[in-house]
């Protein structure tokens, strides 16, 4: 179990003085072993300063590949606070997508009615080993302010089904982390045990990353056109952050520090972004 409190300046928590980051602190281990699949689920996923451990396990390993499905719309949409939303996430994908190219990809949902799904999701499985699912997003409040709780899960039963140890180091696959991908994956690409995306070919990191391309990609056309003919299968369309004025940027971002994205760590680790 994986915790985080902020750190208060007047009166701490008698259990946690200077607060608790164990949820980052459990992020930052597992990315350093990162060698394949990052799949990501999140209502947020943005500050820089914390995708910035994402960016670098990218940067390192030229085979890890990232999948985030993320809202496709912001939670808030006003005048003031659509900017200040936004500003969070456009540089966190631009950084993670500077880092990693396009081994970087980024979804939305729809349902079968066309109308989009508001993700409110918070789960990370890394390399079939490890996964978390809690109330922490991937961003700084979640990550040093709010009070979160997260279950990161190191199964110890190994999975049979090949690639028996996608990272390459030795842990080999774990049946929680693996199930729990590829219900969400099977999911959202709407597979059949007899369809081209079936169950054990998703195992394949790379396959899946394929899966996921083309299943958007033929969902996107079909409604660039208009939404002739079937629908295709699938509830994935590809994410592309909206762009804002350089004036919005500006004047966006320091709120979002403030209001949106605060930081709750002590002065010392924020000097170091450390946690």
């Amino acid at each position: 179990m994986l915790r985080t409190y902020p750190n208060r300046l007047f009166g701490g928590y008698p259990f946690a003085p200077d607060g608790e980051r164990s949820i980052a602190r459990g992020y930052l281990k597992a990315l350093r072993r990162a060698r394949s699949l990052i799949y990501l689920e999140d209502q947020y996923l943005w500050s820089p300063r914390v995708i910035d451990c994402f960016a670098r396990a990218l940067r390192r390993h030229p085979g890890l590949r990232l999948i985030a499905v993320i809202p496709p719309v912001p939670e808030q949409n006003g005048r003031l606070s659509r900017p200040m939303n936004l500003i969070g996430r456009i540089t966190a994908l631009d950084e993670l997508r500077r880092a990693g190219g396009d081994r970087v990809a980024v979804y939305g949902l729809e349902n079968h009615g066309g109308n989009l799904v508001y993700v409110h999701a918070k789960v990370c499985v890394i390399d079939d080993v490890w996964a978390s699912v809690g109330s922490d997003n991937i961003n700084l409040r979640s990550w040093t302010h709010d009070s979160e709780l997260s279950c990161a899960v190191l199964d110890r039963t190994e999975d049979p089904r090949p690639p028996r140890d996608p990272a390459g180091l030795g842990d080999g696959a774990r049946t929680f982390a693996r199930d729990l991908r590829l219900e969400l994956m099977r999911e959202h690409l709407d597979a059949q045990d007899a369809g081209p995306w079936s169950q054990d070919v998703l195992c394949d990191p790379e396959v899946a990353f394929r899966a996921f391309e083309e299943t958007a990609a033929a969902l996107d056309t079909w409604h660039d056109g208009d939404r002739r003919g079937s629908r295709p299968p699938g509830r994935l369309r590809r994410y592309a952050p909206p762009e804002l004025p350089r004036v919005q940027q500006i004047l966006a971002t320091p709120l979002h520090h403030i209001l949106v994205d605060p930081d709750g760590r002590p002065f010392r680790l924020r000097r170091r972004n450390a946690f």
